[in-house]
Order: C-alpha cells, then structure tokens, then sequence
C-alpha cells in the first residue's frame, strides 16, 4: 500500500476513487488490521487506489480532516471526501470490508 506525505497527498487524492488509512506505528489497532490490508487492496482494486498516511508525521492533514481517532478510513472521489469509516468501526477486517462493500453499492 502506498505510503503518503503532506506533501504527496493531494495528488494522491485528486483524481478518482481514493480509500486513504490515517495511521501510526504505535497504534495497536493499526496494527490489528495492517496484515489484512493487502488483501483488501487487490480485493477492491477494481473500484478504488488505497494508500496510509501517518498521522504523526501529517499533523495538519489529519487536522484539517477531522480525524480524531486511527486507524480511520477515509473515500475519495476526486478529491472529495465521499465515505468515512471512523476507529471506532475500524477494528476489524470485517467491519473495514463491510464499509468498502457498502461504499461501492451506494448504501
């Protein structure tokens, strides 16, 4: 998975359909559904590009998201967020691969 900066993730973001992870290397829970991330990736390649970025090291992108807690899963559509999968509902693969599912029916 593609690994995101201040400065790389706008471009990231722009153009279509975008599933962004804010992450750190100290979070347990980042660390729970790390190994399952690839998986997911090749799973939902057809429809969307998934990259991380750090929350430590992007400060003023988690901020200006409103990310409070990690990992949260954020969509994007051309630069636009359209979908949010926040820690509290991140925990598992499950409930990630359940958010994805649902983002790409329309519910």
């Amino acid at each position: 998975m593609q690994k995101l900066n201040q400065e790389s993730f706008a471009d990231f973001i722009t153009e279509g359909k975008k599933v962004v992870e804010f992450s750190a290397d100290w979070c347990v829970d980042c660390k729970r559904v790390a190994p399952d991330m690839p998986e997911l990736a090749q799973k939902f390649a057809d429809h969307m590009t998934f990259a991380e970025i750090d929350v430590d090291e992007a400060r003023e992108v988690a901020e200006e998201y409103g990310v409070k807690g990690i990992p949260t899963f954020i969509v994007f559509e051309g630069g636009k967020e359209v979908g949010r999968l926040p820690s509290r509902f991140a925990k598992t693969k499950e409930q990630i691969e359940a958010f994805l599912q649902d983002y790409i029916d329309g519910k």
